[in-house]
C-alpha cells in the first residue's frame, strides 16, 4: 500500500505568507470577520476572514472547529450574526454525506432519495434528455426544442463527467435508490462539476470512495478550472493541494504547498514551542533561586544588625540601620517577586502553546487472542448484497476489507454481528465482538461520558471505569459531561472507550471506514488505542496511510461473486 494516490506527482514547493496572500489578491470569493453562534448561543466562528481562489485548496481543522459551518455560511445556507460574504461567480455546494439525507442544491435527488429519482435527474439534465428522447421520437413540440436549446449534448458530456470521476458507461436512466453512498457522493459531486462553476465547495468529498474511485475524483478536482475549496482530512487528497487553511477558535491561517509541507511547518513550531517551554521553565527555576537566596540573605544580615546592637551601638543608630535594611530587603524582594511572576506567566504561554500528554496510552490484555484461535467463519454465505462469502480468520489478524462500493464490504460486517444475516449458509463470530459503524452511533446523547461507559463495561467499577477513561483523556470532571454536548473528537475518543473498554473485552473488533470525518487528532487516538489492542482486527477503509500505520496482515477482497484472499 502506498502513502499516496497514484493521481499525484510531486509534491508542490512550499510558499510563503506574502506568496500566499498575494494569491489571494483576485479572488472568486472572499468573507470578512465572520461569527456565527448556534441559536443556544453557543459560539462556532468568531471573525473569521479569507478568499477562495483558483486552484485546488483544502480547509482542515479539530472536528468541531467550523469546517462546515464555514462552507454552508459561504453558499448562503446559514446567514453570519456578523460580517459578509462576496463572490464574483457563480458557487456550488457539495456537503459530506449525501447519501445519507443532508438536503443542499446541490444534491437533493441524491439525498431524498425519491423513488423513480433518476441518476439524469440529480445531474440536472433528465428533463433535457426527456425533450431530447421526445424529438428523436419524432415530436415537433416546440416546448421540446425549447428545452434542449442548445444544450444537444448534453448526454454526451454527461457521461464524460461520470466518466471523470469513475463512473463511466452509468446509466442515466437508473434510479438513485439503487446506487450506493459512494456512488451517491460522487454523484452529487458529477452534479456539480457538470454546472462549471466558477467556486466549488466540496465536505469530505473522498468519504465512502474506494481506491479507483478516490483517484479519480482526486484527478477530476486537479484538472478543474476555477476555484475548489475542500474540507478533507483525506492524506490522498491533501498531498495533491496548492494550499492548506487551518481553522481554529483563534481564526483561519493559509499555509502554503500540501500536507507534507504543511506538517513540516507545524513540527518545526512545535520544536520552538517546546524550546520555549524549556527556556521559560528554566527562567522560572532561576528567578525562584534567586529570590530565596536574596531572602535568606535578608534573614541573616537582620541576625547580624541584631548581634551588634547588643554589642554596644546605640539604639537609635541601631533601630535606623534595621528599618533601612528592611525597606531595601522589601524593596529588592518585591523586584525579585515581580521577576518571578514574570517568569511564571512566559511558562504559562509557553504551556499553553505545546499540547501537553495528549497521547492516549491503552493497555488492553484482556483482548488478546491465541495465534490459531478461530474468531469468525463465514461459510457459504449468501449477504444480502448478492455476495457469497466463504471466510476464516485466525488469531489476532488485522485484516482489510476491500472491494468497489457497493460491493458488500458493509454487508460482510452485518452479517459478522448478526445484523444483518446471510439469506443462507453461515456467519459466526467464535469470541466477543465490537463493532463501530459509519456513523458512529455508539453513545446515548443523554447518559455521560461514564454513563455510557459504564452501561457496556458491566461489572466495573466506578473507579475502573474511570481509571479506563482517563486513558482515553477524559480526566476528572471530563467524564461527567454529557455525551450530547461534547465536540467531534471528544464523541470520537468516547465512542472508542466504549468500544474497548466493554466486559467481556472485544477479542474481535470490527471498523467500517473509521477514519472519515476524523480530524488529524482522532485519527493519532485511534492509531494510538489499536497499538495497544492484542485481538483480531477487521476494517473496511480506503485510508492507506491509515492502513499502513495499524499494521495490516491480509486483505479480504469482496468481489461481486466471492470474497477471495489475499496478501495485504
Amino acid at each position: 500500500m502506498s502513502g499516496h494516490a497514484s493521481t499525484c506527482c510531486t509534491p508542490r514547493a512550499a510558499s510563503t505568507q506574502t506568496q500566499i496572500e498575494a494569491s489571494l489578491s483576485s479572488p472568486f470569493l472572499s468573507f470578512s470577520h465572520l461569527t456565527f453562534m448556534w441559536p443556544d448561543g453557543s459560539p462556532v466562528l468568531d471573525d473569521v476572514t479569507g478568499a477562495v481562489s483558483s486552484g485546488l485548496t483544502a480547509l482542515v481543522g479539530a472536528n468541531g472547529a467550523g469546517k462546515s459551518t464555514l462552507l454552508r455560511l459561504l453558499v448562503g445556507d446559514l446567514t453570519p450574526a456578523g460580517g459578509h460574504v462576496a463572490t464574483s461567480g457563480t458557487v456550488r455546494y457539495v456537503p459530506q454525506d449525501v447519501a445519507l439525507g443532508t438536503p443542499t442544491t446541490a444534491a437533493d435527488a441524491v439525498a431524498d432519495a425519491v423513488a423513480g429519482v433518476t441518476v439524469a435527474d440529480v445531474l440536472g439534465v433528465g428533463g433535457t434528455l426527456a425533450a431530447l428522447r421526445a424529438i428523436e421520437a419524432g415530436s415537433v413540440d416546440p416546448a421540446h426544442y425549447d428545452v434542449v436549446g442548445d444544450d444537444w449534448d448534453v448526454e454526451a458530456r454527461a457521461q464524460m463527467t461520470l466518466a471523470s470521476i469513475g463512473l463511466a458507461g452509468m446509466d442515466l436512466s437508473r434510479t438513485v435508490t439503487q446506487v450506493s453512498g459512494g456512488e451517491a457522493t460522487q454523484l452529487a459531486l458529477a452534479s456539480a462539476l457538470l454546472a462549471r462553476p466558477d467556486v466549488l465547495l466540496l465536505d469530505e468529498p473522498t468519504n465512502n470512495l474506494d481506491g479507483p474511485a478516490k483517484e479519480a475524483v482526486i484527478r477530476a478536482l486537479m484538472q478543474r478550472a476555477g476555484a475548489t475549496l475542500v474540507v478533507t482530512h483525506d492524506r490522498d487528497l491533501l498531498a495533491c493541494v496548492n494550499g492548506i487553511g487551518e481553522l481554529r477558535r483563534s481564526g483561519l491561517r493559509w499555509f502554503g504547498g500540501n500536507i507534507d509541507l504543511y506538517e513540516q511547518v507545524l513540527a518545526d513550531e512545535a520544536e520552538v514551542a517546546q524550546q520555549n517551554l524549556r527556556t521559560a521553565t528554566a527562567k522560572v527555576a532561576k528567578q525562584h533561586r534567586e529570590l530565596r537566596t536574596y531572602v535568606e540573605g535578608g534573614a541573616k544580615r537582620n541576625k547580624q544588625g541584631e548581634k551588634a546592637a547588643r554589642n554596644g551601638m546605640p539604639a537609635i543608630i541601631a533601630g535606623g540601620k534595621k528599618r533601612q535594611a528592611q525597606q531595601t530587603l522589601a524593596r529588592v524582594t518585591g523586584v525579585h517577586e515581580d521577576r518571578l511572576a514574570d517568569a511564571r506567566a512566559e511558562l504559562d504561554a509557553a504551556e499553553d502553546a505545546v499540547d501537553a500528554d495528549k497521547t492516549i496510552r491503552v493497555d488492553l490484555p484482556d483482548t488478546k487472542v491465541p495465534p490459531r484461535r478461530e474468531v469468525v467463519t463465514v461459510q457459504a454465505a449468501l449477504l444480502r448484497a448478492g455476495v457469497e462469502a466463504n471466510l476464516l480468520v485466525q488469531g489476532p489478524e488485522r485484516i482489510v476489507i476491500t472491494g468497489r462500493n457497493g460491493a458488500g464490504k458493509t454487508t460482510l460486517l452485518g452479517a459478522i454481528t448478526g445484523e444483518l444475516p446471510p439469506q443462507r449458509g453461515r456467519a459466526v463470530a467464535h469470541v466477543p465482538v465490537g463493532y463501530l459503524p459509519q456513523r458512529l452511533d455508539v453513545l446515548d446523547d443523554s447518559l455521560t461520558v461514564v454513563e455510557n461507559v459504564a452501561t457496556r463495561a458491566r461489572g466495573a467499577s466506578p473507579h475502573q471505569v474511570r481509571e479506563g477513561l482517563a486513558r482515553f483523556l477524559f480526566r476528572g470532571r471530563a467524564g461527567d459531561a454529557l455525551a450530547a454536548t461534547l465536540s467531534g473528537g471528544e464523541r470520537f475518543r468516547a465512542s472508542l472507550a466504549c468500544l474497548l473498554l466493554a466486559r467481556p473485552a472485544p477479542q474481535l473488533l470490527l471498523l467500517d471506514e473509521p477514519t472519515n470525518n476524523l480530524d488529524f487528532a482522532s485519527r493519532a487516538a485511534l492509531i494510538e488505542s489499536l497499538e495497544g489492542y492484542q485481538g483480531a482486527l477487521m476494517v473496511v477503509s480506503h485510508d492507506r496511510d491509515f492502513l499502513e500505520h495499524i499494521g495490516v496482515t491480509r486483505a479480504v477482497d469482496v468481489t461481486g461473486a466471492e470474497v477471495v484472499l489475499a496478501s495485504a
